[in-house]
């Protein structure tokens, strides 16, 4: 098993990785499909079916839009907010895509993406099905996609029948597991970023992996600079109001005025994760950390260790996301970071596990220590239910990543207290996450049909 820190820590943009980024990346595969079609030149229109958690929170995700983006021909990876907003306007009076390698296609989102209220398909709760057809209404092609989180894609066919995986020998060190990766730290005397970087570079080069780390901080770091100056309303409906910068304001001249309680800490970590999450909720630019839903709880912790933590090195940045992106790794292969398929414990509590095991790594943290730290903020995390407000990435979970990275310290430093040694081992606590997400009412899972988004104040 190999799952690449630059898979999972990827740039791209809000309000949700499984519900806008993976449609948008979905859509670009779709058109790369139909250009090798032998029948392309035949083919008059588009049109996408969106199903499950796609359908009942997609206009709250924006996923309508995203489709559309898509197919206009842009990705996650190289959006340009503004070009992308000249081309979707226009799009909305053609109705008409002028794609290169493909005759013009009709295509008028209002009408050509619709919204299946019905049963999920049956390979996962996010799935979609795109269509060309020719002139006369026949169709040429169909291709069916799943949005398994975390922006990554998979077709119906890959889904049921997974591409064989690169053999184990290929990589130095090809842990699939907590157990295995702890029993190699031990036999190599390496650290568990050390291992993670000798499989990236097996990859590609050393220069590569280093300047992909200093751009996926450079970026991370950007959207809490961004998040901590803007304020306003949230897009949505839900008049949501941006809170970070109030919030920043008040702890910089607490700081200042030596007037801050020692619990401040914690609202420190609240406010970076939180500025993250409210660039988030506005469409702004992020990193899947592992989801964008949870983009927020890696970079505040991250940040909270420059920032405030004594003998802070930035030279250690590296081993903070190396060592995340192992855990993150982890949980992927043996359970799911989807909302839509494990709640939110998929969702911050793998991004609070990650952020535990990154912060326990750079503050000295033996593997063991590590792993432990990564357990401790997992289990705390157990049962969490997806149920956003109006199918926003809003209410809850933009306050849920404050407590998420204040939970990955508490977590840190608990095992950092200890030798390393504990009752539950992290395989065990992912395991249970998986049967948790697999026990869960269907609207508990990003359905906005349960919980905290059927219980809202009556206005």
């Amino acid at each position: 098993m190999f799952l690449s820190v630059f898979d999972v820590f990827k740039i791209g943009i809000g309000p949700s990785s499984s519900h806008t980024m993976g449609p948008m990346t979905a859509a670009a595969h779709f058109l790369d499909l139909l250009r090798r079609h032998p029948s392309r030149d035949d083919a008059a229109a588009v049109g996408a079916t969106l199903y499950g958690s796609l359908a009942f929170t997609g206009k709250g995700h924006a996923t309508d839009r995203a489709v559309a983006l898509g197919l206009l021909g842009w990705t996650p990876a190289e959006f340009d907010f503004d070009a992308a907003a000249r081309q979707l306007e226009d799009l909305q009076h053609s109705h008409r895509l002028r794609l290169d390698g493909l005759p013009p296609l009709a295509f008028d989102p209002a009408t050509d993406i619709v919204f299946d209220y019905g049963p999920p398909l049956p390979g996962h709760a996010n799935g979609l099905v795109f269509r060309a057809r020719d002139a006369a209404g026949a169709e040429l092609l169909s291709e069916t996609y799943y949005s398994i989180g975390g922006g990554f894609v998979v077709t119906a066919q890959e889904r049921e029948a997974p591409k064989a995986a690169t053999t184990a020998s290929s990589w130095p060190y090809p842990f699939a597991n907590a157990a295995t990766m702890l029993r190699m730290a031990r036999e190599s005397g390496l650290s568990i970023a050390q291992m993670k970087r000798a499989n990236e570079i097996h990859l590609r080069s050393a220069d590569e992996v280093d300047n992909g780390l200093a751009r996926l901080w450079s970026v991370m770091n950007g959207c809490i600079e961004r998040g901590l100056s803007q304020e306003g309303e949230l897009p949505g409906g839900l008049r949501v109001r941006r809170r970070a910068a109030k919030i920043h304001r008040q702890l910089e001249a607490e700081r200042q005025s030596n007037r801050a309680q020692p619990h401040a800490t914690s609202d420190w970590l609240g406010v970076y994760a939180m500025a993250v999450n409210e660039e988030n909720a506005a469409g702004g630019r992020v990193v899947t950390s592992p989801t964008n839903g949870a983009a927020g709880v890696v970079p505040a912790v991250l940040r909270y260790y420059l920032d405030h933590c004594v003998g802070a090195e930035p030279g250690r940045i590296p081993d903070f996301l190396l060592t995340a992106a192992a855990i993150g790794g982890l949980i992927k292969h043996n359970a799911s970071i989807s909302g839509a398929e494990a709640g939110c414990q998929g969702e911050v509590g793998s991004a609070a596990a990650m952020a535990a095991a990154g912060f326990c790594a750079v503050l000295g943290g033996s593997p063991e220590q590590i792993e432990n730290a990564a357990e401790i903020a997992l289990e705390h995390h157990l049962g969490m239910t997806c149920d956003p407000a109006a199918g926003l990435v809003q209410v809850p979970c933009i306050e849920r990543n404050g407590i998420g990275a204040i939970k990955a310290v508490a977590a840190a430093s608990l095992a950092l207290r200890g030798d390393g040694s504990h009752f539950m081992p992290l395989d065990n606590c992912i395991e249970a996450m998986r049967q948790t997400g697999e026990a869960m009412n269907e609207r508990f899972k990003e359905t906005s049909l349960g919980g905290l988004a059927v219980n809202l104040p009556e206005c």
